[in-house]
Parts: structure tokens; C-alpha cells; sequence
């Protein structure tokens, strides 16, 4: 009894996001929430003709405000982001712990020059992003939150200098955590920018995501006029980093080492409001239990014609 005492504050606080404090009420809101998506299938139009998903029957689409109810409403992150949606196997279940979905968006930043990728040394960058990550959590560690380690590379990187396609993983440890997360990466080239695809994930789900990355790689392309190909030199505008700075941090000039591990945080929110419904139908038995408890005892002190 005392584990699930000690439970029950963590769920009340998360279920206090949304209009009821009732872990029974708020699994029904969610359940509810599930009911009310619509995922779409076939060829998928992302960014008003930017991008174009032809999705197989294995894979499914949720709309930007699809996937902002599942992200923010269901999974419990902040609100904020312009994800162009998100990319979810076909039996998708937002509650299933195995479940795993592909955020998209994208990053108009221009045309990210690849003439660096053949020679990039990915043990030294690692090496150097887990000095820069010790570094920086100092700072962490002083704000209040748990500082963040690199593991290193759940699959170190690969990019197909043909159809401009790049995807490589890491391996994050956020506090003390038992399970460590995936920050699982994507990225597509394109003429004025780069499409960003980053996997909520945890990390015994690799092998899932890996077996996925093929399809999803060859479902998700750039529409004529936006792609690589059609770049116009002097021009198009032309990004300030290239394939290195990408693959160290997300877009590092922008955003510094951290922007890349943002989704990694999702699946940390994921897995929390996945562990307090697991515990609704323990919290509905206390709950139960501590009303009975009251009953018995007002029973009790009644006298016994009144009992």
C-alpha cells in the first residue's frame, strides 16, 4: 500500500494538466482523445506541396493536429512546435508501450552543402559532443534539472550521397533514470531546407524503429522544385552549416548541441503518462478500498438502531 501512496501524487499532478484530477476521468478523456484521431494513409502532401509521404500499408499519418493531440494532450509535453505531423505504424495505439511514432517537420534554414560528409570522423565527433553535453551540465544541474549523457551511438550515421538521406541514432541517459532513451534521427536535403524526422522512442524499441527507417526513408521526398537537384547557385539561399553540424546537434549554428535531443524528452513525457494509466486501475482499487474504509467506520459510530 505504501508503493501506490507514493504513486498517487505523480499521477494527480500530471492529470491536474487537463480538467479533471480523476485518474478515472482523465483515462476516459484519453480514451476519448484516441477515438478522435484520423490516421491517413496513401500519398500524404506535407507543407503545402513542399513534401510528399506515400505512405505503405504498414505505415500511417497523423495530421499536425492529430499529432498535436497526441504529443501534448495524450503524452503530456508542452504545447508549442509546427510539426507538419507525424508518421506512426499502421495498428498505431498512443497507450501501448511498444508503440513509437516519427515527428516531421521542417527546418527552412536553405541548402546544407554535403561536400563534408566523406570525411567526417563520427568516433571524434562523438567524443567531442560528450564533452560539450559534461560541459553544459553544469549548467543543468545548477537550474534544478537532471543532467543529460551521451552513451553514445545507437547506430552511427549513414547518408546516401544519391537521394540526399541521412539517418543515425543515440543512445541518452537523462538523470538516473533505468531506461535509458533513443533519440532516433532523420533527415532529408532539400533545396531551401531540410525535413526533420526524430523518432519518440525508447531505446529496447531500436530494432523496431531501424526495421521501419527503410520505408519511411523511401515514403517521405521532396516535391519537384524543392528538391536538392533544383538548387540555383547564387541564388538560393545556402545554409550555415553542413552535414557535420546536423549530425552533432540538430541544426547546431541555430540551436547549440541541445535542439537535437529535444524529441528525446518525448519519449521521457511518453512513457511517464503511459505509467500513470497503467496505474488508474491500481488508484481505482485504493480508492475503493479508503471509501470503504470511511464507510465502515461513519457505519460504526452510528448507534445501532441507525446502523
Amino acid at each position: 500500500m505504501s508503493l501506490l501512496l507514493v504513486l498517487i501524487p505523480a499521477a494527480t499532478s500530471l492529470a491536474a494538466a487537463s480538467s479533471a484530477l480523476d485518474p478515472v476521468a482523465r483515462e476516459k478523456e484519453i480514451r476519448n482523445l484516441i477515438a478522435s484521431l484520423k490516421p491517413q494513409t496513401g500519398d500524404i502532401d506535407l507543407g503545402g506541396g513542399i513534401a510528399k509521404a506515400s505512405l505503405p500499408p504498414q505505415l500511417a499519418y497523423l495530421s499536425p493536429t492529430d499529432a498535436a493531440t497526441v504529443l501534448e494532450k495524450i503524452w503530456g509535453n508542452p504545447k508549442g512546435g509546427n510539426s507538419w505531423g507525424m508518421v506512426v505504424p499502421a495498428n498505431f495505439d498512443p497507450l501501448d508501450a511498444s508503440s513509437w511514432a516519427v515527428v516531421v517537420s521542417y527546418e527552412k534554414d536553405g541548402y546544407v552543402k554535403d561536400d563534408d560528409a566523406a570525411h567526417i570522423n563520427y568516433d571524434k565527433m562523438m567524443g567531442e559532443m560528450k564533452e560539450a553535453t559534461t560541459e553544459a551540465n553544469k549548467s543543468r544541474v545548477k537550474e534544478g534539472y537532471e543532467p543529460i549523457q551521451i552513451v553514445g551511438w545507437a547506430s552511427p550515421p549513414r547518408y546516401d550521397a544519391v537521394n540526399k538521406k541521412l539517418y543515425w541514432a543515440k543512445e541518452i541517459k537523462f538523470g538516473s533514470a533505468t531506461e535509458n532513451t533513443l533519440n532516433y534521427n532523420l533527415r532529408l536535403l532539400g533545396r531551401n531546407g531540410v525535413l526533420v524526422l526524430n523518432a519518440v522512442a525508447a531505446m529496447d524499441q531500436l530494432k523496431q524503429v531501424e526495421a521501419a527507417t527503410p520505408a519511411i526513408l523511401a515514403a517521405v521526398n521532396f516535391q519537384p522544385g524543392n528538391r536538392y537537384a533544383d538548387f540555383k547557385p547564387g541564388t538560393d539561399k545556402v545554409a550555415t552549416y553542413g552535414i557535420a553540424a546536423l549530425v552533432a546537434g540538430g541544426v547546431a549554428a541555430k540551436a547549440g548541441l541541445f535542439k537535437g535531443l529535444l524529441v528525446a524528452l518525448l519519449a521521457l513525457k511518453k512513457f511517464l503518462i503511459i505509467g500513470v494509466i497503467a496505474l488508474v486501475a491500481g488508484i481505482k482499487k485504493f480508492w475503493a478500498w479508503l471509501n470503504g474504509r470511511k464507510a465502515a467506520s461513519a457505519a460504526a459510530a452510528l448507534p445501532p438502531a441507525q446502523n
